[in-house]
């Protein structure tokens, strides 16, 4: 019954569509093509497009709804493939696809460029104190180990305790590695004063790489080829025939999971 609701529902707004360039909507699915990299490139800017930050609540409820209508097929009349492709939008970037609840502002997708600049610039700052360099690298793994959390996989509950874990070891590696080479270049006397500050501003990249794996380790799991699906926010599913030939041959799996967000 619900597939034919949606089924009117899409012919519905077929008909609207006979003049726009929008592609025919459909549920729950990417609108940009993922067999080539221009349509998963379209489809990430789409994911953390900031613009959907400033969606109001009363937005946000007719976004919802109008999928609603499409779903039971109570579309009204005159609704574009357009208008429905941007309530996707709004819905998958604000609330949570298992919980159905708000994501917190800082920890959406759409976020993660505006309020992840400012702690890479921090990062990146010269001359940095002991206290700087703790601050910014303790800074930038607690906004990533929230921005996970905040999208974890919901359908398969983990302990608190495993979060806790992986953000305490992505912190304390970050950390330690951060402090130990910039110790490590100050006490270079080969360098000289150019020179030793432009291998400072390469700390936090040898810093911010082991952190991760400490994190994914013990935070949410990421698909790799082979992996079983789940409703992770940002996960997708593609056929390894519709893959590049070099990207599909690396693999012996029908089906590859990817993220698509991070």
């Amino acid at each position: 019954m619900a597939d034919t609701a949606t089924t009117a529902s899409a012919a519905a707004a077929s008909t609207a569509n006979a003049s726009t360039d929008a592609p025919p909507f459909q549920l729950g699915k990417p609108r940009f093509q993922q067999t080539s990299f221009y349509g998963r490139f379209r489809h990430f800017l789409d994911i953390i497009d900031p613009r959907t930050l400033f969606v109001t609540e009363r937005r946000l409820r007719e976004a919802v709804q109008l999928l609603e209508d499409y779903k039971d097929g109570t579309l009204r009349p005159g609704v574009t493939n357009e208008q429905l492709w941007s309530a996707q939008k709004i819905k998958q970037a604000i609330l949570h696809p298992d919980t159905n609840e708000k994501i917190f502002m800082p920890f959406r997708m759409s976020g993660y460029i505006p309020f992840g600049t400012p702690i890479v610039v921090g990062l990146l700052l010269p001359n940095q104190t002991l206290a700087s360099t703790v601050f910014w690298q303790w800074l930038n793994q607690s906004h990533n180990a929230c921005v996970n959390y905040a999208n974890r996989n919901a359908t398969k509950p983990s302990p608190v305790s495993k979060f806790i874990q992986g953000y305490l070891g992505a912190v304390i590696s970050a950390v330690s590695i951060a402090v130990g080479l910039n110790v490590l270049v100050q006490k270079a006397n080969k360098f000289t004063p150019a020179t030793r500050l432009l291998v400072q501003r390469f700390v936090p990249f040898p810093a911010v790489g082991p952190a991760g794996d400490s994190a994914d380790a013990s935070g949410p799991t990421y698909a790799h080829p082979g992996a079983a699906p789940h409703r992770h926010v940002h996960a997708g599913e593609i056929e390894t025939s519709q893959l590049e030939p070099e990207i599909a041959r690396a693999t012996s799996s029908r089906t590859v999971v990817y993220n698509k967000g991070l």
